[in-house]
Parts: structure tokens; sequence; C-alpha cells
């Protein structure tokens, strides 16, 4: 269970992620953009540990 939880959130953050970088980009916000990539990363690290915990079985 705690693959697809991780992947979901992870997906979630990218595109939140994403969402935020056009916006700041648009407005010239260099600080909203920042966090945009910044939960981007997190997102993609949520998403790579999903993906383990499935190779693992959850055990990690």
């Amino acid at each position: 269970m705690g693959e697809l939880k991780d992947r979901t959130k992870g997906l979630a953050n990218e595109a939140a992620g994403n969402v935020k970088q056009a916006v700041g980009d648009a407005t010239d916000n260099t600080s909203l953009e920042a966090e945009g990539r910044a939960q981007e990363a997190k997102g993609e690290a949520q998403q790579a540990m999903g993906k383990v915990k499935g190779a693992l079985g959850n055990d990690i």
C-alpha cells in the first residue's frame, strides 16, 4: 500500500510544482518558481521511493 501512496503523492507534488513554476515564470516571481522546482523535485523523490517500495515489497 505504501508504494501506491508514495507514487500518488509524488505525482501530485510534481503537478503542483509544475503549475507553480509556470505561474512564477509568467509573473516574474522567482521565489514561486524556485518553490515549484523544489516541490517538483520532492515529487520525483516520492515517486522513486514508491518504485523502490514496490520492488522490495514495502519492506523498507
